[in-house]
C-alpha cells in the first residue's frame, strides 16, 4: 500500500508517540538512499545523516539510563551492558515492533530485494528516527523514547536475563572458593507501589558481603551479587 507523505508522517507520530513539527526532517528519517537515487529529478533527503546522529544519541541516552540503574558499575562494565542493549539485532527488534519497515520509502530495486525486511535497513531507520526525535525534542524526547521502547532490554540486563547473570556467577564462585552458598535478604523497601525501590543484602556465611538497591527484588539481588563478586575477588586477592 502506497502512503502519502501526510499518512506516513501521521503513522510515524502515532507509533513513536511524539509529534514532529519539521515534517521534511521526519520524512527524511524514513527515506532510504535507494529512493533518492531513483528520484534525482526531485528534492530528496535520505536518512543517512540522521542515522549518523541517532547512532551517537542512542548510545548517550542508554548510557544515561545505565548509569542511573548501576551507580556502582565501572566504565568497562557499563560499556558491556550498553553493547547488549544497543546493537543491530536489538535496534532491528525495536524497529520491527513499531513497525517501521512498512513506513519506509525505498527504491524499486531495494523493494524487490526485500529491503523492508532487512536487518540493517530496519536498524538504520530506527537510528534515523531517533536522530529526528533528538532534533525535534532534544535529549528529553530521546530518553522518553528509550524508556518506552528499550524498557525490556534495560530490565533484562538489570535482572541478568540479558548478559551476565551475577547471581549464578556468585553462586559458582562462592561454592568453588568457600564451599558455601550466598543468601539474599530484603532489608528495606521505599517509595510508592508504582515506584518501589528494594534494598537487598547478600551474606556469605555469617558475613554481609554487599548491599544494593533495585526497582525489583530481582534487580536488587543482581546488583548485590555483582557488588559481592567484587568484594569476594578483593578478599581472595588480599588473602
Amino acid at each position: 500500500m502506497k502512503l502519502s507523505p501526510a499518512e506516513r508522517l501521521a503513522a510515524l507520530e502515532a507509533r513513536v508517540g511524539q509529534r514532529f513539527s519539521n515534517q521534511a526532517q521526519a520524512l527524511a528519517a524514513l527515506t532510504h538512499k535507494s529512493y533518492c537515487n531513483e528520484h534525482k529529478s526531485e528534492p530528496c533527503q535520505d536518512n543517512e545523516r540522521l542515522e549518523f546522529l541517532g547512532d551517537a544519541v542512542i548510545d548517550l541516552a542508554v548510557s544515561h539510563r545505565l548509569m542511573e540503574r548501576f551507580p556502582q558499575a565501572a566504565e568497562g562494565e557499563l560499556s558491556k551492558l550498553r553493547a547488549l542493549i544497543v546493537n543491530e539485532e536489538a535496534l532491528e527488534r525495536v524497529s520491527r515492533s513499531l513497525p517501521l519497515g512498512e513506513l519506509l520509502q525505498l527504491g524499486r530495486g531495494e523493494e524487490l530485494t526485500g529491503g523492508r525486511d532487512k536487518s540493517s535497513v530496519l536498524a538504520d531507520a530506527l537510528e534515523a528516527v531517533i536522530g529526528a526525535v533528538y532534533l525535534e525534542h532534544g535529549m528529553i524526547g530521546v530518553l522518553a523514547f528509550v524508556d518506552r521502547f528499550f524498557a525490556s532490554a534495560l530490565a533484562g540486563v538489570a535482572t541478568g536475563q540479558i548478559g551476565q547473570d551475577y547471581k549464578t556467577l556468585l553462586q559458582e564462585g562462592v561454592q568453588e572458593k568457600l564451599k558455601l552458598s550466598p543468601r539474599y535478604r530484603v532489608v528495606a523497601e521505599r517509595g510508592p507501589d508504582h515506584e518501589k525501590v528494594f534494598e537487598v543484602e547478600v551474606t556469605i556465611g555469617a558475613e554481609v558481603y554487599a548491599r544494593s538497591t533495585g526497582r525489583s527484588k530481582k534487580e536488587a539481588e543482581q546488583s548485590a551479587a555483582r557488588a559481592a563478586l567484587q568484594a569476594l575477588a578483593e578478599k581472595v586477592a588480599g588473602a
